[in-house]
């Protein structure tokens, strides 16, 4: 069965425990490229990632969005929203349906 992570800074992920998802703060790049890789290479099949974070390992995030799994999930963070997982959000849509009907 494939598991489930939250990857974020603590603030903005330590919730997701309280559900069963597996936390992992990190906000460091080199560490969170390492974290991705290895998320990936353990099966998590969903990893939620906040949108400071996604940018942060966005090569990571790119070279996995080639395999079906995992599905990295941007969120905004409690620092905002920069609108990386809305933009992504659009294009899955958008690859899925074949035009765009979100029109953000």
């Amino acid at each position: 069965m494939y598991k489930i992570a939250a990857v974020g800074d603590k603030d903005s992920v330590l919730g997701f425990s309280s559900i069963g998802v597996e936390v992992f703060c990190e906000t460091d790049q080199r560490a969170l490229l390492k974290l991705i890789h290895d998320l990936a290479e353990e099966e998590y099949g969903v990893i939620f990632i906040t949108e400071q974070a996604a940018e942060l390992a966005s090569l990571e995030i790119e070279r996995l969005s080639e395999s079906v799994l995992p599905a990295i999930i941007p969120i905004p963070g409690v620092r905002g929203n920069n609108g990386t997982g809305m933009k992504n959000l659009k294009e899955f849509v958008e690859k899925a349906v074949g035009s765009d009907i979100i029109g953000v």
